[in-house]
């Protein structure tokens, strides 16, 4: 359905729910060795599925020289374009920054958009030179409201992670107003369950209905998912739904498990 700002929503949803997505898609390559295989295109299929006005990704490849020598150049071979802009279902606008440069390319977050993006930016937030890791941050328009999306994708250690929310919580307190709406999607590495507390403290909430258990959403790894490592935090919304898609499909793409929530302006 095309709405008054000539954009589209899901006729599946009413209008004043938000659909939000986030993903891990693991560089569009599982396995190792002779078993490596290309899930890229079937990861097309997967984020078209999900229905969602705004998808969060993590570990989007922008290019990369080894995988493109590796899988033939076929119609099912390594994509021509970025990564983002090769998910990104029809009509979706694409946002980009890179997190990570490789001898042989680079990777970092990406959103797509059913609604009109705004001015990307990056805000690094690595926090040793191991990991380089940062947030993609993009204003985006739904609905009338100005909604600020920030992708995220934080470290393998505690210590780290409880820093990199500090800088999170600067980063939303310089460029964010305060009556404005939030929302945090990614990778948060939180094997632990630790980080609820302190992005409580920055005034962000985890999107779960009440009376939920995290471990229902559960999405890694994802053949056998133990651990809510995928989350939304939010400013300024309620959740009135939280699911975790799965089956052997969704195991097959990825070493996550996406994560889907429902939300409605506060």
């Amino acid at each position: 359905m095309r709405t008054a700002h000539g954009t589209f929503h899901s006729t599946q949803y009413p209008s004043n729910v938000l659909r939000v997505a986030t993903y891990n898609i693991h560089k569009g390559v599982r396995g190792v060795g002779p078993r490596k295989r290309l899930e890229i295109h079937n990861l097309v299929l997967g984020i078209e599925a999900l229905d969602a006005d705004f998808v969060f990704l993590q570990e989007v490849r922008r290019m990369n020289r080894a995988a493109a020598r590796h899988f033939p150049d076929t119609r099912f071979g390594w994509p021509k374009v970025p990564q983002a802009d090769y998910l990104a279902p029809d009509g979706y606008d694409v946002a980009y920054v890179t997190n990570a440069v490789t001898r042989d390319g680079e990777h970092g977050n990406a959103l797509l958009s059913r609604w009109p993006l705004g001015d990307v930016g990056h805000h690094d937030v690595s926090d040793h030179r191991f990991e380089q890791r940062g947030l993609l941050h993009v204003p985006v328009t739904w609905n009338g409201t100005l909604v600020h999306a920030i992708v995220a994708h934080f470290g393998l250690i505690h210590a780290g992670r409880v820093r990199q929310v500090q800088r999170l919580a600067d980063f939303i307190a310089r460029q964010v107003p305060e009556d404005e709406a939030v929302i945090v999607a990614g990778d948060f590495n939180d094997w632990g369950d630790k980080l609820d507390l302190p992005m409580t403290d920055c005034d962000l909430y985890r999107a779960i209905v009440p009376g939920d258990g995290p471990t229902h959403f559960n999405t890694f790894p994802s053949r056998l998912p133990l651990f809510s490592m995928d989350r939304i935090y939010m400013r300024g919304f309620r959740c009135l739904s939280t699911s975790v898609p799965r089956g052997s499909a969704w195991a097959r793409m990825s070493d996550h498990l996406p994560l889907v929530a429902e939300l409605e302006l506060a």
